[in-house]
């Protein structure tokens, strides 16, 4: 057996380098790091040949004393921890003392650094880890780095490094998640002698969001906030309209410190789970504080992973962030549409000018509006009632996707009629036509230069999801004659008979009725009796799975009524039908289907042109 002994200082430094530094970001980002643990306020990095051979960090931070310049190039020398209970709550980025170190070991390295406060600064050339040369310097306040030829005296890790454009890529993605991080520092981003970005340092999250990731991504983004005794969410996330086709928009920040992490991806995409189509996902900029005991960041050499001693209560509070804030959004844009339809409203005394007389009895008689000449007013009168519309609407609409009118208009006294007011919605022609069905599945619709094709199934599933949902997830039930038994086995019996409280609130009423039966007594109104026990069989899967918040839970069993209870894809519909779930479809108050799907598919008038060869 061969014998065990001590490594040489040297391999025991390049194998620890290897852990630290894996490529040229990981040495931008441990520099980057040092420069925001200094208290800087300007930061600026600048690399040649995709970082390989030319790497330089300068930042206004605290700097370092003359005498303390040899010692921050040694393995576990720190000035940000003192003893084990430091661990515990750790308050800044680097903590292990390993990062220059590690980094000097494997390339050559200048530092010209100046303690605020001093007469002059401190000059280091290193190699292989190795003080070549030290002396005074003249130079700013703050710290100067410089790696030039990373990895040159351990050619084997050359081989596997991508192309200078792949390797400065990942440098340009952790400069602009470190300076996402920290809205309070201006960072500036050079490669290849050109500067890539530029934050402002004003400390607004949003005027970082706008330099980094440009106009149209934080045009798209929307404020979210959380908080409890533990945890606190802020930042921004997507709004739905503006998902995108992968997760490369998602930031995270936990007490400022950039990570990746499952749980709070997890947590942000189950928000948008009723709001985006399969295949979309949506961004964010968020950042999480907690205390510092409650996470423990020393789990991976390079801090991009963390573990939380509460991860449901960090879960529930990205998620109840990015929950509100598209409900808010939705809120905004319905209240938005509720007032987009801009008529004039008219009383008696806008009415002056009577324009004629046609018979007596049932015949009209018409009226001219003296203050708006183009608007002519039918009355008539049909048994006991009074009758009244618009036949040539004048109106100006801000939008004509919802053309609704709240108007208050009366008939003037004369001797056939008794001097009466009506209230009420007047009715106007809307702005698109309904020409029927097509496969018993899909509305056709002329708008505008478009033919709009609406997915009746997915449309009025929307609109009983919605319905069940601002109902506070209590639905109306029905009692049944005879009740419908229902064999779950014995797990899923058990499950559904403890929450048989969360269940009567859906509308279900469930008993015991052997150890893997349940008796169901009442069922919710919307769903047909035939669907029950699927619909409890879902329920019950969703009830076995845990990690899920409740609202989630909630949302996927109203999804399951709400598919139960809407038209059949494959059902003729009648005309009423069509046009009320047209009405909702183009006034925008539906425009995805609980699952994400679009509701609505639009065939432009040059595209049927083209295919018809018209152009």
């Amino acid at each position: 057996m061969p014998k065990i002994l001590e490594l040489e200082q040297h391999v025991a430094d390049l194998i620890a380098a290897g852990e630290v530094v894996q490529r040229p970001a990981s040495v931008v980002k441990e520099l980057l790091e040092n420069s925001i643990d200094a208290g800087a306020g300007i930061i600026t990095v600048e690399i040649s040949s995709g970082g390989m051979t030319y790497i330089r960090v300068t930042d206004d931070g605290c700097g370092i004393a003359a005498d303390e310049a040899k010692t921050a190039f040694l393995r576990h020398a720190t000035s940000k921890l003192r003893d084990a209970d430091g661990l515990a709550a750790i308050g800044t980025l680097g903590f292990r003392g390993e990062a220059l170190a590690a980094i000097a070991a494997v390339s050559r390295i200048e530092l010209m650094t100046r303690e605020h406060g001093a007469n002059e600064g401190i000059a280091l050339t290193l190699e292989a880890g190795e003080v070549v040369n030290m002396s005074p310097v003249g130079c700013p306040e703050g710290t100067t780095i410089i790696v030039r030829d990373l990895f040159f005296n351990t050619p084997a890790r050359q081989k596997f490094m991508k192309s200078d454009r792949a390797e400065a890529s990942s440098i340009s993605s952790v400069v602009l998640r470190c300076a996402l991080s920290r809205p309070d520092i201006s960072i500036r981003f050079i490669k290849d002698g050109k500067t890539e970005y530029h934050t402002p340092g004003d400390s607004k999250v949003e005027s970082c969001i706008y330099s980094l990731l440009g106009r149209d991504i934080e045009s798209g983004f929307i404020r979210a906030e959380a908080s409890d005794e533990t945890v606190s969410v802020s930042g921004y996330v997507s709004s739905p309209a503006s998902a995108r086709g992968n997760r490369s928009y998602q930031f995270f920040f936990v007490n400022g410190r950039v990570i990746r992490s499952v749980l709070l991806q997890s947590a942000l995409e189950q928000a948008y789970k009723n709001n985006l189509p399969s295949g979309r996902f949506p961004s964010c900029v968020l950042f999480i504080t907690i205390k510092p005991g409650d996470v423990d960041v020393n789990v991976h050499p390079a801090k991009t992973e963390i573990k939380f001693v509460s991860e449901k209560q960090v879960f529930d509070g990205v998620y109840y962030a990015a929950f509100g804030a598209i409900n808010k959004e939705r809120e905004k844009i319905a209240g938005m549409n509720g007032n987009e339809a801009e008529g004039r409203q008219l009383t008696v005394t806008d009415i002056i000018e009577p324009v004629g007389t046609q018979g007596t009895g049932g015949k009209a008689h018409e009226y001219k509006d003296g203050n708006a000449a183009d608007e002519t007013f039918k009355a008539m009168r049909v048994d006991d009632f009074r009758i009244a519309r618009v036949t040539e609407p004048s109106v100006v609409y801000k939008s004509s996707k919802s053309p609704q009118l709240s108007q208050k208009f009366a008939t003037p006294d004369n001797s056939m009629y008794d001097y009466s007011e009506f209230t009420g919605f007047m009715p106007s022609v809307p702005p698109y036509r309904v020409i029927g069905e097509a496969l018993n599945v899909y509305i056709i619709v002329e708008y505008n230069d478009s033919v709009w094709f609406i997915d009746k199934h997915a449309a009025h599933e929307r609109i009983h999801f919605d319905a069940l949902k601002n109902n506070s997830f209590e639905s109306m039930s029905e009692a049944l004659i005879t009740p419908v038994i229902c064999r779950p086995g014995h797990e899923g019996a058990a499950l559904l008979l403890e929450n048989s409280g969360f269940l009567d609130k859906l509308g279900f009423t469930v008993e015991s009725f052997g150890e893997d039966t349940i008796a169901v007594r009442h069922i919710p109104a919307e769903i047909d009796i035939g669907d029950t026990e699927s619909v409890l069989s879902e329920i019950c899967d969703l009830l076995k799975h845990g990690g899920v918040a409740e609202s989630s839970k909630t949302d996927s069993i109203l999804k399951s009524i709400a598919c139960k209870a809407a038209i059949k894809a494959g059902r003729s519909s009648g005309v009423r039908e069509l046009e009320s779930l047209t009405a909702k479809v183009m006034s925008g108050e539906v425009s995805l289907c609980p699952h994400g799907r679009p509701v609505l598919f639009e065939i432009t008038k040059s595209a049927l042109d083209k295919g018809f060869g018209r152009l």
